[in-house]
């Protein structure tokens, strides 16, 4: 990830005063200097997009050509509520004026099209990209293409289900530093694509794997094998999402325990966002993307659950080197 070039200005250095002392100004320059690619966004991705505009990323770039309505906004505190301002505008443009009055030093623009549609040369001018209300497909294609470009680009997909939340992180070769007592530690991680992490046998993963793992991926096969956008399921899919989930367990030799029907059920009945959760999982989100900006602190490897079921935020290690531990 190339983020290097000129120092921080002195309107840099006062409006971010309380973080450079935090992170550093180096943390604080390479932040400045980066650019985000972000496509779907609800409620989630909105939380995220406060929170890096907040902290005074380079530049955020927007896609999502839906055409608002009154259902979006009941998660996403970007759109106005007033119709008369939303009336005919996308998503994307919305949230966009919206994040302009949060950090005007940020620059905030939207580009038009489907995230599968643009060219691998097009993701060469981001350093991160995340994608959200993404098809199974869709989702491999953008990490594979980040995966051709000469340069580092860190690739997350983010997915809120009422209220259930998962992060996934492929930050490619990745080097970082961490503190431990009064010396410097040079640290090296390497990811598995999107890809190669969902394609692991589920029977290879250790026992206690989070559950919501495997529910996530089901309805993700679903909605892939009926043809549906992401998020496009009801309760009137529960009979056949069970069906998969039978299917599955049993061509992975997983007991069908791990995949409990109620929180299929769940995931099915309200695909809406809950508030709260996209707070937190958009606060995590935001919190892994500066880390991988600016090279410090242990980064997310690979996945992220949050269920306010229960209130656990739970990482697991998906890959190759880490199946069976």
């Amino acid at each position: 990830m190339d983020v290097d070039g000129e120092e921080l200005t002195a309107q840099e250095t006062a409006l971010y005063d309380r973080q450079i002392r935090v992170w550093g100004a180096d943390a604080q320059r390479r932040l400045s200097k980066a650019h985000v690619l972000v496509y779907g966004m609800k409620g989630t991705v909105a939380e995220f997009c406060k929170n890096i505009v907040l902290a005074g990323v380079g530049s955020l770039t927007l896609i999502d050509d839906r055409v608002a309505t009154e259902e979006a906004f009941s998660s996403n505190f970007l759109i106005p509520s007033d119709e008369n301002v939303y009336g005919g505008k996308t998503l994307a443009q919305l949230c966009c004026d919206s994040l302009k009055d949060f950090n005007p030093m940020v620059r905030v623009s939207v580009e038009k099209g489907d995230i599968s549609s643009f060219d691998v040369e097009f993701f060469n001018k981001f350093d991160v990209v995340v994608v959200s209300c993404c098809s199974l497909s869709a989702k491999k294609l953008v990490n594979e293409k980040c995966r051709k470009l000469s340069k580092r680009v860190a690739f997350y997909t983010v997915d809120c289900r009422d209220s259930c939340g998962e992060i996934f992180a492929d930050l490619q070769d990745y080097k970082y530093s961490k503190k431990k007592l009064d010396e410097t530690i040079e640290c090296h991680l390497q990811y598995p694509t999107f890809v190669e992490a969902i394609s692991i046998p589920w029977k290879a993963l250790h026992r206690r794997m989070s559950k919501l793992y495997f529910a996530m991926r089901v309805i993700e096969k679903y909605e892939e094998s009926e043809g549906r956008s992401a998020g496009e399921v009801s309760i009137a899919d529960l009979p056949g999402v069970l069906k998969l989930k039978k299917e599955l367990c049993t061509a992975q030799s997983l007991n069908e325990s791990h995949v409990p029907d109620t929180l299929l059920e769940r995931l099915v009945t309200n695909t809406t966002e809950f508030p709260p959760v996209c707070a937190i999982i958009g606060g995590i989100l935001g919190q892994e993307v500066i880390k991988a900006i600016s090279g410090k602190g242990d980064p997310l490897k690979n996945f992220f659950f949050f269920d306010a079921f229960d209130g656990k935020g739970i990482i697991e290690d998906i890959s190759d080197s880490n199946a069976g531990r």
